[in-house]
């Protein structure tokens, strides 16, 4: 097992290094000047050439890329063209919120779909099969950002029970991590269900029958178990995507996230911001995909990793 970890993260390497000149190469090719911006609209030829240079940006492109690479490898992010800040800590103060939504988000997605699943596979082709397949359909059907907005319309102008936005205390949380989860929940309901009913028409399912077992000690026992695989995919991969889909609600909720961050950094060309940011996305669904492969050998003790 420790040599599989080892061999994979030793394999991320050369991965890592093609993510980070695609980004690196998708911000130079999109259209804008960053020394423009940030010598501002009045500013002369010489002024705009002085700013270039102080970017870095009369370097040749190979030259620029391993000064971006050197930067990265010590931690250094760069500047904020808008603020001046340091990126990272512009990042810093944005991630935690962020993280906390993802995580809330993802957490009762879990739970509600794996009850939701495993509620439909036992009563399948009856009536709470049925409603349960009827709510994991809608859920994905409905876009977050209109989900948000719905919510923002019923619980915070109607009801007044949470604000309408920011992220001051627990019950900011609560209805942006229902948007943001509400498609993720479906997903993992849908998955639980297939997987779970394929699991039940196992030969050791029958055998546990036959040796008289119950059917909660069937279903959670042993049946659960195995179908979790599938749905542990699922998850992770949507935990890596939610980081970077938490944008659209964000900016629906107002939430000090990084998902603002970023749509506030694209509106005014903010190029180190933008870089940053898309590059800890792709970074975190990697590292996200290495987790979903270690906790395969916890749920299957059949995976075995040479």
């Amino acid at each position: 097992m420790w040599q599989y970890l080892v061999k994979r993260i030793i394999s991320l390497i050369p991965l890592l290094l093609v993510v980070s000149f695609v980004v690196f190469m998708f911000i130079h090719i999109i259209p804008g000047d960053p020394a423009r911006l940030l010598a501002g609209k009045e500013a002369t030829v010489e002024e705009v050439e002085m700013a270039r240079q102080s970017l870095g940006l009369d370097k040749p492109l190979y030259e620029q890329y391993f000064v971006y690479l050197k930067g990265l490898l010590s931690g250094d992010l760069g500047y904020s063209i808008k603020s001046g800040a340091p990126v990272s800590k512009l990042i810093g103060d944005r991630i935690l919120p962020t993280l906390g939504l993802t995580f809330l988000s993802i957490l009762w997605a879990l739970i509600v779909g794996i009850l939701l699943g495993i509620i439909s596979a036992v009563f399948r082709n009856r009536w709470p099969d049925h409603l349960g397949m009827f709510t994991a359909v809608s859920g994905i059907s409905l876009p977050n950002f209109w989900v948000g907005l719905v919510l923002i319309q019923l619980f915070s102008v109607q009801l007044g029970i949470f604000p309408t936005g920011g992220a001051d205390g627990w019950k900011s949380y609560i209805m942006p991590s229902f948007a943001l989860g509400a498609g993720i929940m479906a997903m993992i309901a849908r998955f639980t269900r297939s997987s779970l009913v394929d699991s039940m028409k196992q030969d050791y399912i029958r055998m546990g029958r036959a040796k008289g077992l119950g059917s909660g000690s069937i279903v959670f026992g042993h049946a659960l178990k195995n179908s979790l695989i599938p749905v542990v995919t699922v998850a992770g991969l949507q935990f890596g995507f939610l980081l970077g889909g938490s944008v659209v609600v964000e900016t629906v909720f107002s939430f000090p996230g990084l998902g603002t961050l970023l749509i506030d950094s694209i509106q005014f060309r903010d190029y180190p911001v933008v870089q940053a940011e898309i590059l800890l996305f792709a970074v975190q669904f990697i590292l996200v995909n290495l987790l979903i492969d270690i906790v395969y050998s916890f749920l299957n003790p059949k995976i075995r990793y040479e």
